[in-house]
C-alpha cells in the first residue's frame, strides 16, 4: 500500500544538531573593534587610512502556516572586514593613493553579486582568489587616476586586508603594513610578511632575520599598489581564531616604533579594543612618532560548540 493511501499528513522535518550548530554560527561571534590613526610627531599630514566593516546576510520569517519550529524565525551570517593602507608619494599623493585604494576595494566588494559567508576549503580558496583579483583591479584604478592627474604620478600604497567569518581569518596583503593574531600566553603571531628589500635579503640568507629591523633597507618596498614601475605581489593567507584572541592590523608607523613584545603586552593587558588602540598609538608617539601610525584592534568572543548549540535552540 502506498503512503498516500494510508497517511496524508506531512512527514516530520528534523534538523541534526550539527546542522543547527553550523547555521548562523558566525552571527553568534562577538567582536569588540576599535581603530585609530595619528599623523605622528614628524609628518605634516596623514597618508594612512583604515576602515572596519561588518557584512551581514540575514533572513526573517514574516508569515507561515507550517508547524512551529520547522522554519527558523530568523537566520543570519556575519563577517567582519578590516583594511589598513599606508600611502607613498609626495605632494599628498600618498594620502590620495591610500584613500583611493580603500574606497575602490570596498566598491568592488559591493559589486560582488554573491557574498560567500559559509566557509569550507573550496569557498575559502574562492574568496582569496577574489581578494587577489580585487587588489590587482585596485592598482589599475590607481594607474587610471594618475593618468587623469599627472601630479599623482608615482603614487603608491600598501594595503593589508583581513576578513573574518566565525573563527576563520582570510588575509590579503601588499607592502609592509601588518596583520597579527594576539593569543593569550603565546605573544603575537604575524599573519603577513613584509615586502621589503631587507626582508628579501633575509629570505635569501644575505642577512640574518634578526638584522632586518636594523637594516637600512627595511623601508624599501619590493611590492606595493603603485602607479609606475612597481611590482605587485599579493600575499594570501588563512588562519583560525580562538576564543579570546585579538586581531591587529597596523601600519609600519607602529611596528617601527614599538617592539612586538610590547605590542603583545598591550593586547594582553588592555581592557578593551579602544584602550589597546590608544595605548599602542601612545607608545609609538612616545618612541618618536617618526611616521603616521594606524591601528585596528578586534577582540573576539567565540562561543564553544555547546554554547552555540544552546543559542540556536538545540
Amino acid at each position: 500500500m502506498s503512503r498516500d493511501s494510508e497517511d496524508t499528513s506531512p512527514l516530520p522535518i528534523t534538523v541534526s544538531p550539527e546542522k543547527r550548530l553550523a547555521a548562523g554560527a558566525s552571527a553568534l561571534v562577538q567582536v569588540d573593534v576599535a581603530g585609530m590613526s595619528d599623523p605622528g610627531r614628524v609628518r605634516r599630514g596623514n597618508e594612512d587610512h583604515f576602515v572596519a566593516l561588518r557584512f551581514e546576510r540575514s533572513m526573517k520569517t514574516l508569515l507561515s502556516n507550517l508547524p512551529e519550529g520547522e522554519v527558523p524565525p530568523t537566520y543570519g551570517e556575519t563577517a567582519y572586514g578590516y583594511l589598513v593602507a599606508d600611502g607613498v608619494g609626495g605632494n599628498a599623493a600618498g594620502e590620495v593613493a591610500s584613500r583611493t585604494a580603500i574606497h575602490a576595494l570596498i566598491g568592488l566588494a559591493m559589486e560582488t553579486p554573491d557574498w560567500n559567508m559559509r566557509l569550507d576549503a573550496h569557498v575559502a580558496d574562492e574568496v582569496l582568489r577574489r581578494m587577489e583579483e580585487r587588489f590587482r583591479k585596485v592598482r589599475e584604478i590607481l594607474v587610471e587616476r594618475s593618468k587623469e592627474n599627472p601630479s599623482l604620478s608615482g603614487m603608491a600604497t600598501t594595503l593589508t586586508a583581513a576578513c573574518t567569518i566565525g573563527p576563520e581569518v582570510l588575509t590579503a596583503h601588499v607592502g609592509d603594513s601588518r596583520a597579527y593574531i594576539a593569543r593569550k600566553g603565546r605573544g603575537v603571531e604575524k599573519l603577513t610578511r613584509d615586502q621589503t628589500m631587507a626582508q628579501s635579503l633575509a629570505d635569501s640568507g644575505a642577512i640574518a632575520q634578526e638584522d632586518v629591523a636594523r637594516s637600512p633597507y627595511r623601508n624599501v618596498l619590493t611590492s606595493a599598489l603603485g602607479t609606475k614601475g612597481m611590482f605587485v605581489q599579493v600575499e594570501l593567507g588563512r588562519a583560525r581564531l580562538e576564543d579570546g584572541d585579538a586581531l591587529l592590523l597596523c601600519s609600519d608607523g607602529l611596528t617601527e616604533m614599538v617592539p612586538e613584545d610590547r605590542i603583545a603586552q598591550v593586547l594582553r593587558e588592555a581592557r578593551s579594543s579602544d584602550d589597546a588602540c590608544r595605548r599602542l598609538v601612545d607608545y609609538a608617539l612616545e618612541a618618536g612618532g617618526s611616521d603616521n601610525v594606524t591601528v585596528i584592534v578586534a577582540r573576539y568572543r567565540i562561543p564553544s560548540a555547546a554554547e552555540r548549540l544552546e543559542e540556536t535552540g538545540g
